[in-house]
């Protein structure tokens, strides 16, 4: 999703290019229908891990072909790997193009820059990932130096989804979750609850509650629907990340740790109060130009990659400075100040 605003910025660049971004399964239906792209192209990578699991060598290796096939009947003549990992630079390799652009290390990982023609030295540290993907582009020659509009949003899901809503109050969302990886990350369920009883009893604003389709987070979504006692209600449900970009837009605020669904709020121009534990508070900043606020608990060990089993860093965040923090943004967006 970070990589949108830069792929605005091809598009603005070359017009009249035929522009083609390869993604897992999970992140396609968020690119569907964006109008920077030409072509969505899936890396069918869960089904070939399935059929390697059940041994099945020759689906496998049918599958690869059809995939490699279709890659390489393109004839791209350029790649941009804006992850430069091992896996993305060796797709890029599959696909044949004349010119592949990459990171240099360290900022590339896992030998890809053997796998790139032009490398792209830029020191990552102490910059957003947004700031990274433009450094791609300002390699190419590309003012990437505004900010652009970087995701839009179906106008008549947006429609539907703001349906969903009361229109007589403003309405937060809250997101719990995060990926069953990044555990460390998650805010306490009883804070949130907090959070969303305070914001109806003396803000009367109406709290929603997203999640994905993993079971264990619907269930902790719900877990925090019972904790606010009525303050807060499970949002309806969306069956794509384009759908969750529509009902988010439709919000006048998100409360979430660093997770996919504040970086597409973000995207979309809804602020966001961002709850930073273990997560570099600058390579993980939201997108330019959203109103947003910060609120961390910063200790000695932080950030770090792993987390520990402790979270001390997310427990220590007070529901009192994120209230601060949504009221600031929640008042702000009323009178039209970003």
């Amino acid at each position: 999703m970070r990589t949108l605003p830069a792929v605005a910025g091809l598009r603005s660049a070359y017009a009249g290019a035929h522009l083609a971004w390869l993604v897992e399964e999970p992140a396609s239906s968020a690119l569907e229908g964006q109008p920077w792209i030409d072509e969505v192209l899936v890396f069918p990578r869960r089904k070939l891990l399935e059929a390697l699991r059940r041994g099945r060598i020759g689906l496998f290796l049918e599958d690869l072909s059809r995939f490699v096939r279709m890659l390489r009947s393109r004839r791209f003549e350029l790649v941009l790997d804006f992850h430069s990992l091992f896996r993305s630079s060796m797709l890029g390799l599959i696909s044949g193009a004349r010119r592949r652009v990459g990171y240099a290390p360290p900022t590339g990982r896992e030998f890809s820059w053997l796998f790139a023609h032009d490398l792209v030295d830029i020191d990552a540290k102490g910059i957003s990932r947004f700031e990274r993907n433009a450094g791609m582009n300002q390699y190419l020659g590309i003012d990437d130096s505004v900010s652009r509009q970087a995701f839009v949003v179906d106008d008549e899901i947006r429609e539907r989804m703001a349906k969903t809503l009361p229109e007589d109050r403003p309405t937060v969302v809250l997101h719990p979750g995060t990926s069953s990886s990044t555990l460390h990350k998650r805010w306490n369920v009883a804070s949130y609850a907090k959070v969303a009883k305070e914001l109806r009893d003396r803000d009367g604003v109406h709290c929603i509650v997203t999640c994905s389709s993993d079971l264990r987070e619907a269930s902790l979504a719900r877990e925090l629907v019972d904790a606010s006692e009525g303050a807060a209600n499970l949002a309806e449900p969306t069956r794509s990340l384009g759908e969750l970009a529509a009902l988010l837009a439709s919000c006048q605020l998100l409360i979430a740790s660093d997770t996919g669904p504040l970086h597409i709020a973000s995207l979309a121009g809804t602020p966001v109060v961002q709850l930073l534990g273990p997560t570099h508070p600058v390579e993980n900043a939201v997108y330019r130009g959203t109103p947003s606020r910060t609120v961390s608990a910063r200790m000695e060990c932080s950030p770090c990659r792993r987390g520990c089993a402790d979270v001390t860093c997310m427990r220590l965040i007070e529901p009192s400075s994120v209230l601060v923090a949504a009221r600031q943004l929640l008042d702000s967006n009323v009178v039209g100040v970003a």
